[in-house]
């Protein structure tokens, strides 16, 4: 498992539409990864694409696909790039043609909000149109979901437990119900006794006025922010990291805080993308593919 994950972190390779793995002739059994999607590139490549290439040397007798569902991305990087990528309903379209029969969908999104209802409901007319078809999990799902992640966090950032540093990680929020996952990240990492993180969520609950208020109550003088987020991305360079009069890099200074960031998507973190791999194991497992 160390192997792979290594390969993964090295791993820099852009995904074409077409299969990773597949040998002419006969439909292999075939994993679409569905992620929102960035238009940055070197992110990108350390981890949605590292996530990709990893799952098709861990699966090497399946065919491994793409998707995203942020259509303003997939334009952007076609017009940008010259790097077409399809939407959902595109890539379930050409698995019906080229004849896959054997399908499992894995995202790998934060939670179970808008995004993944869309995919389910993109997906749900296809299933009659194959032998075995499966939808997957995303990232936090399961209660035992929070306490992997933490595990995961503790691992990778050295900061944790600094009585005099605050670290904030900066979700992208939603609307949606799900939304709460960012409250109930926030109360698990304090009940582990990780009392200087800080969860907040740039559209939703918690708010960065709420954040920042805990952070001055906590006493921390300094601030470092790290994406909870897949990938680190727009908002991370922009709302988070960014010299904007709203971004939250510039709202923390101004409340007296020194400030540093960490531009480190959740998928540069072998132990998050763990987590998606017994996701994506217990759904092939329970498909009985």
């Amino acid at each position: 498992m160390k192997k792979m994950f290594s390969l993964l972190l090295a791993a820099t390779l852009l995904f074409s539409t077409a299969s990773v793995s597949m040998a002419e002739g006969t439909p292999k059994k075939t994993i679409l990864v569905v992620s929102f999607g960035t238009s940055y590139n070197d992110n990108r490549a350390l981890t949605l694409d590292a996530i990709e290439e990893a799952i098709a040397k861990h699966y090497p007798e399946w065919e491994v696909r793409r998707a995203y569902t942020a259509q303003t991305i997939i334009d952007k990087l076609e017009q940008r790039d010259g790097l077409k990528i399809d939407n959902v309903i595109e890539a379930m379209d050409k698995l019906v043609a080229d004849g896959v029969k054997e399908l499992v969908i894995q995202p790998t999104h934060v939670m179970p909000g808008y995004e993944y209802e869309d995919v389910a409901k993109e997906v749900a007319p296809y299933a009659d149109k194959f032998d075995q078809f499966a939808l997957g999990k995303p990232l936090i799902y399961h209660n035992e979901d929070y306490d992997a992640v933490v595990e995961a966090l503790a691992a990778n950032i050295p900061e944790l437990g600094q009585e005099d540093t605050a670290v904030v990680l900066m979700g992208h929020g939603s609307h949606h119900f799900a939304n709460a996952i960012y409250a109930a990240m926030d109360y698990v990492l304090h009940a582990k006794g990780y009392e200087n993180v800080f969860v907040g969520a740039v559209e939703g609950f918690p708010t960065i006025e709420q954040v920042i208020a805990h952070v001055k109550a906590f006493g921390a003088k300094k601030v470092v922010q790290y994406p909870f987020m897949i990938v680190a991305g727009d908002h991370a360079n922009n709302d988070m990291a960014g010299d904007e009069e709203d971004s939250w890099t510039t709202l923390f200074t101004q409340a007296g805080f020194e400030v540093e960031n960490r531009l480190v998507g959740l998928a540069q973190n072998e132990k998050i993308v763990s987590i998606i791999f017994e996701h994506l194991d217990a759904t092939i497992k329970e498909a009985g593919l």
